[in-house]
């Protein structure tokens, strides 16, 4: 196994994503990526399959597969026999092959998280706040960085590939539900978190919107079937959403595509009401605050929320009618084949989130609208740390969805 920076700058380099090539090396870093997307969407394939899949030819696919083993991205699994001619030989991605590091920054935690190239979590590490600041989040990796990266072996930390940011952004102009100082949330306007965490880690560093990251986590290590149009609601600490559109991650102009926290819903009176003040995990805990019930293990944990079932009851009630007035609003105006309900929240909870998300839904007129499906994310509430994962991921090794599904 060759160490990533002898064998990947060149032939597997960001710019090169979606590159239909003009030229040998061009062409070559787009098949490869294009085997190694199809091999994350479908798992284990044999060189036929793949050259069924793709178009190429039984021979240029066994070189990138011998190439791509060789940089120790694959795997040769057993010989299938039992056909005419040689036995099949599938193979798969190897999940040692390469390692990628996420940051997620949020409004109440940090989370500094190692993921394999599987996406199987292999080491993290989290800090909790009151509030977020530049210093705290780079105090934060400057202690956790090495002690995450000394979990892999020595002769592994050269594939680590890259570190991606998920995090809100213009987090300045959250002071007032925050309770924070302005002072402090307005240092966040200049300085250059990602230019001072890349000199920290020394690697390349990406940032994204931490709901669009979520998102971008569901389409590269979602499971089951991924429609090709979807919206997607992530409940943190404010509600935050993605946009999916012929398979990939549409982030917009400046990056905040999907942002769906702002979009008008009726509120609990009746009035129009933004979706993160009906919808968000901060209005349940200033429900449960109100009511004499401590909050705080909301933040530190999401396996469990220790909540009385009326104010539960009550949060999930309102969340799933605003949530289904802005899946109507959405899909009023973009075709989607789903919507799709996760955050950082215990497994049942989201189940019967979405579940009262659809029956709200199909109560509201319709006319003319085709209802998108209601369905459960299914990478759970470590989302936004894996979606910054993801990010350097996806620019190295991956390609256009569209292209990889032939």
């Amino acid at each position: 196994m060759r160490p990533l920076a002898e064998t990947m700058p060149d032939r597997l380099a960001p710019e090169a994503a979606g590159f239909r090539g003009s030229n040998q090396s061009g062409m070559r870093a787009h098949n490869e990526r294009l085997v190694l997307s199809i091999l994350r969407q479908q798992g284990p394939l044999a060189k036929s399959d793949l050259a069924r899949i793709t178009g190429l030819s039984v021979q240029t696919v066994s070189v990138i597969m011998r190439s791509l083993e060789q940089d120790g991205l694959l795997l040769r699994g057993e010989p299938i026999r039992g056909r005419i001619g040689q036995p099949s030989v599938p193979m798969s991605l190897d999940a040692e092959g390469a390692f990628f590091l996420g940051l997620k920054i949020g409004r109440r935690s940090a989370d500094l998280m190692l993921v394999d190239f599987l996406g199987r979590v292999r080491a993290t590490r989290r800090r909790i706040y009151r509030y977020p600041t530049p210093d705290i989040v780079v105090a934060f990796v400057s202690d956790a960085l090495p002690a995450v990266l000394e979990t892999l072996p020595a002769s592994q930390r050269d594939r680590v590939g890259g570190m991606g940011i998920a995090m809100p952004f213009q987090l300045w102009n959250w002071v007032h539900y925050l309770g924070a100082p302005q002072a402090a949330m307005d240092s966040w306007r200049n300085r250059d978190i990602m230019a001072e965490i890349s000199v920290i880690a020394g690697m390349p560093v990406h940032v994204q919107n931490d709901a669009t990251a979520a998102c971008g986590a569901e389409l590269v290590f979602g499971t089951g079937e991924k429609p090709k149009d979807f919206l997607y609601f992530y409940f943190g600490t404010f509600i935050g959403g993605g946009l999916v559109l012929n398979g990939q991650l549409f982030t917009g102009r400046t990056g905040n595509a999907g942002g769906v926290g702002p979009m008008p819903v009726p509120g609990p009176d009746g009035t129009l009401q933004r979706l993160f003040d009906v919808a968000s995990m901060s209005r349940l805990a200033e429900q449960m605050e109100a009511a004499g019930e401590s909050a705080d293990h909301l933040w530190e944990q999401h396996l469990e929320w220790r909540v009385s079932t009326d104010i539960l009851d009550d949060w999930i009630g309102h969340a799933a009618e605003g949530l289904a007035y802005a899946t109507l609003s959405a899909a009023a105006l973009v075709e989607l084949e789903a919507v799709m309900i996760d955050g950082w929240m215990p497994v049942d909870v989201r189940a019967e989130l979405t579940r009262r998300t659809h029956a709200a839904l199909n109560r509201l007129d319709l006319s003319g609208v085709e209802p998108p499906q209601v369905r459960e994310g299914t990478v759970g509430a470590e989302a936004r740390a894996l979606g910054a994962a993801a990010i350097p991921l996806a620019q190295r090794y991956l390609i256009d969805p569209a292209a990889a599904q032939g």
